[in-house]
């Protein structure tokens, strides 16, 4: 091994010390916390992290050909798994065998070659024999220790010639802990700045307020008196004395704050600048790691590297490491395949690996992820996710293929059939989505079947500033990430709609689910005094008055998925210094971390993603019992257009049940006829009706004057997504699936109707 090999290995091995000692921490802290914990929920979390914390470990091993690491590290997995199945039982022996593998982890990450001293041999594979009992159902062979050291490494410099070489001249060598303390500084500095502007504006009213009192007081001493003036003459000039000093006071100090927002912007960015490093320093041992693994499987891959000069802060890449290498050992192992079904695929022998990075606007990357193998078969996905008991049967069947793919990112689901060292366990995406998502990014992914997958990452450039968009929902101010704010926009109404019970608007030809902010975090309503909104949807009527007041919305973003959220105020976009929740609170469901105005005030910053997850668990529902009580004291007259007998006479019942009184139509053709007779507050009707459907009769509703206004209920087989949207085109006012029908469901759109 030459000098530029061994300083890249010794420069690789001691990343990985610094690495290795974080993942041992938290195994020997985890398995303590385990053994006394009692509740059931509490010890599967912690087993599903110490699972995840060995399967991280040995991966960084086999990256840099630590064997005698990786072979310890793979039955302490494999029990960790026992024992998250339940197949294996919790045991003080199973617990010890546990601590001691990762004791020997420990001397391993210590030993000066991270192998085992020659007189240690025996013992640590008497301990990985152990281990392996101690999980007969999930045992593999093992790969023995080496009798040797490391094989020395093979063409992992890339060739560099005199004119590419980095020039010295003008640099020093730091140790980067020194700079890192300098950066935080750095940006703490911004709270200062914010402080400034806040007391600019403070100083700014105090001037106005000023100025409006001396006007007041020339009044009074205008006023005829009708004894002599009692205000002495000195408390006109020191109250112009004191009007002189405050704009002088203003105007020194917004010249200060010039300077010093200045010299903040200008230091951060130099400080962030320090800290940035080329991509390439992460990359430097993934062509190796795809070679073995590619060799270990029979495969031949090529692996094609794009933006590796892009520099990005040094947080972002450590945090990066795990997902990427997650991500390439999944597309070497699932996605692409051996040479002889590639040929009978009529595809090169050879695979493609690409990993591609490029800046976007100046505050994100994006980093592509993507292979030329099998991709992924959406029909092994959902029976996968119903095996696992994540989907039913009926709602796999009903996933399209964009809400098939994000299941990959579910733990614990794996189409693969084999479990191995590797992959198969259904762990390492779902780790890739919580660290991209805990870094403010996105996470999406494409395939097609028998050409390939890519997986595309979105994250920040740098974690110390974002910009957000500062809301108020019910009595509280959320920050909302700008890069998950697609648009803002005010709406009326008549603009929402209610499909399968759900409030909705229509944008750009897509339905979007509405969900009001403050009942998502489950905050009180606003106070109405603040004349901001209520928190809640407005009530929504084909025939609301002229006037009504149109609400704020947010359409937010996260990967492929977009919702709409109803917000009281929209007060600006500003540049927001992070702040962690501490330890206490390291995962909080909704909310990613904090922010610290100008004013001093904290305030949340929302979890987009969180967010959706809670826009799609919130009930949209009411009781059917509380619904017909609402009405008890109020009718309404309802036509019910239905060509089947049987659902006209269960639709009569059920409305009249309620209290409204009904009146029926076989057809599209004889509802439009009473209609025009007579006088109706709603109409429900079928869709696939004779002589005229239910499109075409909400088509004639709502091209006549006279019924124009008048809210239609669409009750449907029809469940397409295009059946749904063309529903909502054509003016309905709700649209409900037959196949999950509810008469509460009913009964509450009717309700919010009239």
């Amino acid at each position: 091994m030459d000098s530029k090999e061994q300083e890249f290995l010794t420069r690789l091995r001691a990343t990985f010390r610094i690495e290795a000692e974080e993942h041992l921490l938290a195994l020997s802290g985890g398995l303590l916390e385990l053994a006394q914990t009692t509740d059931p929920a509490a010890g599967a979390g912690l087993v599903e992290s110490l699972f995840r914390e060995a399967h991280s470990l040995k991966g960084a091993a086999r990256s840099v050909n630590l064997t005698a690491v990786e072979a310890l590290c793979r039955p302490l997995e494999s029990a960790l798994a026992a024992l998250k199945r339940l197949e294996a039982e919790s045991s003080p022996e199973l617990f010890e065998l546990l601590h001691q593998a990762v004791d020997g982890l420990g001397q391993l990450v210590c030993a000066p070659d991270l192998e085992p001293a020659p007189a240690d041999r025996s013992r640590f594979k008497e301990l990985i024999r152990q281990l392996e009992a101690a999980a007969p159902g999930d045992a593999r062979p093992t790969q023995a220790l080496p009798p040797e050291a490391p094989r020395p490494l093979q063409n992992l410099l890339p060739a560099r010639s005199p004119a590419t070489a980095l020039p010295l001249t003008g640099t020093v060598r730091l140790p980067i802990a020194k700079l890192e303390p300098l950066l935080l500084q750095a940006e703490e500095l911004i709270q200062a700045k914010m402080a400034g502007a806040q007391r600019i504006m403070e100083l700014r009213e105090l001037q106005q307020m000023l100025v409006s009192w001396r006007t007041d007081w020339v009044k009074w001493q205008a006023q005829p008196a009708a004894g002599p003036n009692p205000a002495p003459g000195w408390m006109s000039s020191r109250f112009e004395g004191l009007a002189e000093k405050v704009t002088a006071l203003s105007q020194a100090f917004a010249e200060d704050q010039r300077a010093l927002r200045r010299m903040v912007d200008q230091h951060l960015d130099a400080m962030k600048q320090v800290l940035m490093l080329p991509v390439s320093t992460l990359l430097e041992g993934f062509p190796r790691l795809v070679r073995e693994l590619a060799r270990e499987q029979g495969k031949e891959v090529d692996m094609v590297i794009h933006g590796g000069a892009l520099e990005l802060d040094k947080r972002v890449l450590e945090a990066l490491k795990d997902p990427l290498l997650h991500l390439v050992r999944n597309c070497v192992d699932h996605g692409l395949e051996i040479p002889a079904v590639r040929v009978g695929r009529l595809k090169p022998t050879r695979g493609t690996l690409g990993l591609s990075f490029k800046a976007l606007d100046g505050r994100q990357v994006e980093i592509l992820i993507s292979d030329d193998g099998a991709g992924i078969y959406c029909e092994q996905l959902r029976a996968a996710a119903v095996k696992e008991g994540i989907l039913t049967a009926k709602e796999a069947s009903a996933l399209g293929v964009a809400e098939t793919l994000p299941l990959i990112f579910h733990s614990g689901l794996s189409t693969s059939r084999v479990v191995t060292d590797i992959s198969g366990r259904g762990l390492g995406l779902a780790i890739v989505r919580e660290k991209v998502e805990s870094l403010g990014g996105q996470v999406a992914v494409e395939s097609q079947p028998g050409a390939g997958t890519t997986l595309r990452l979105r994250l920040p450039l740098n974690l110390a500033t974002f910009r957000g968009v500062l809301v108020a929902a019910g009595e509280q101010l959320f920050v909302l990430p700008a890069a998950n704010v697609e648009r803002v926009l005010r709406i009326g109404p008549k603009d929402i709609r209610t499909v399968e019970n759900r409030d909705t608007i229509g944008l750009d030809g897509q339905i979007l689910s509405l969900s009001s902010l403050a009942e998502l975090l489950a905050l009180p309503p606003r106070n109405p005094e603040r004349g901001a909104g209520t928190g809640s949807l407005p009530h929504r009527s084909g025939r609301t008055a002229q006037g009504a007041d149109r609400i704020r919305v947010c359409i937010l973003a996260s990967g492929d998925k977009r919702i709409a959220v109803h917000v009281d105020e929209v007060l600006g976009e500003e540049e927001i210094l992070v702040k962690g929740l501490g330890r206490q609170l390291s995962r909080v469901r909704n909310i990613s971390g904090a922010a610290i105005l100008g004013a001093g005030r904290v305030v949340p910053i929302l979890h987009v993603p969180d967010l959706m997850i809670s826009a799609v668990r919130r009930s949209p529902s009411a009781n059917a019992q509380e619904v017909m009580e609402a009405r008890s004291a109020r009718t309404g007259r309802i036509l019910v257009a239905e060509d089947s007998i049987t659902a006209r006479t269960l639709l009569k019942n059920i409305l009249e049940t309620a209290g409204y009184q009904v009146a029926t139509a076989v057809d599209g053709v004889d509802a439009f006829t009473q209609l025009r007779g007579g006088e109706f507050d709603l109409v429900v009707s079928d869709v696939d009706m004779p002589r005229l459907s239910g499109f075409e009769l909400t088509t004639r509703i709502r091209g006549d004057k006279k019924l124009g206004e008048l809210p239609v209920v669409l009750v449907t087989s029809l469940e397409s997504p295009m059946d749904r949207e063309r529903g909502i085109a054509i003016g309905a006012s709700a649209y409900i699936i037959k196949s999950s029908f509810d008469q509460s469901d009913l009964l509450a759109v009717i309700q919010q109707l009239l």
